[in-house]
């Protein structure tokens, strides 16, 4: 049986509710910026993932299925018939994933920055992350990280901001950054991506290595009902280095289907 936990979770803004559902080793404040540009449209909800922020880690190693449990039980708990759902990375796997679960419950999806259709190569580098940080450590992993999610440009401006996203990932339990890190790794949605019927918007960085163009085109055929954007100049970092970018397609599509 699945538990649930109960996610740490800040609301505001005003309109048809939005959750918006973090990526790895990240916090619901990720989503502070975007609040600024979609709250006079919309109820925004960010919460912490299990093990993440103020949310408890539950127990023992956790999945997916746990990820779309503890949504669920939030909607629940706030009592909330049909809600919008973005994510950002693994976080764009746990809205497909709660769609394809609750799809009475979604109105429309947000996938950001994420992954399907991995090739063998591509997930072979997935995993060679995974293990030289469970070899080495997380800490003399986190440059290497920097340098995928953030583009030099932005590194060399706002080396705080950099630091402050570093810091959040030393901040998280060990443990729960590589049980995400997995999830994030093993998940494949290209098997069940067409179930998804929840009109979707796919969008990415033109940089992104790991959630290339390449696989958000994928990502977009595959969905019955969607659209894409591929932001140009961008890595994995979107929701730092250039929220003015991402909000507008996201409040056009959403506001679509409201």
């Amino acid at each position: 049986m699945t538990v649930a936990v109960e996610s740490s979770y800040v609301v505001e803004g005003k309109g048809p509710p939005l959750f918006m559902v973090h990526g790895i080793g990240a916090r619901k404040t990720s989503w502070a910026g975007l609040t600024q540009h979609l709250k006079d449209d919309f109820t925004c909800i960010a919460y912490d993932l299990r093990g993440h922020g103020d949310t408890p880690k539950g127990d023992g190693r956790f999945g997916l299925d746990e990820l779309v449990a503890d949504l669920e039980a939030l909607r629940a708990r706030l009592g909330i018939e049909k809600a919008h759902v973005i994510g950002h990375s693994l976080g764009g796997m746990i809205g497909p994933a709660y769609a394809r679960a609750h799809p009475e419950r979604v109105i429309a999806l947000g996938l950001l920055s994420t992954a399907a259709f991995r090739t063998e190569d591509d997930s072979a580098k997935v995993r060679a992350v995974v293990a030289a940080m469970r070899k080495k450590g997380i800490g003399p992993v986190l440059q290497t990280l920097a340098d995928r999610w953030f583009t030099e440009k932005f590194q060399t401006e706002h080396p705080e901001r950099i630091e402050a996203r570093k810091a959040q990932v030393v901040a998280t339990d060990p443990e729960i950054f590589l049980n995400v890190f997995d999830i994030y790794a093993e998940t494949e949605m290209s098997p069940w991506l067409h179930e998804v019927t929840a009109p979707s918007l796919v969008l990415t960085g033109e940089l992104d290595g790991g959630c290339n163009p390449r696989l958000n085109r994928q990502i977009a055929e595959a969905l019955p009902n969607s659209e894409l954007v591929i932001l140009d100049g961008l890595k994995h970092a979107i929701l730092i280095e250039a929220t003015e970018r991402v909000a507008p397609p996201i409040r056009a599509f959403q506001t679509k289907h409201r």
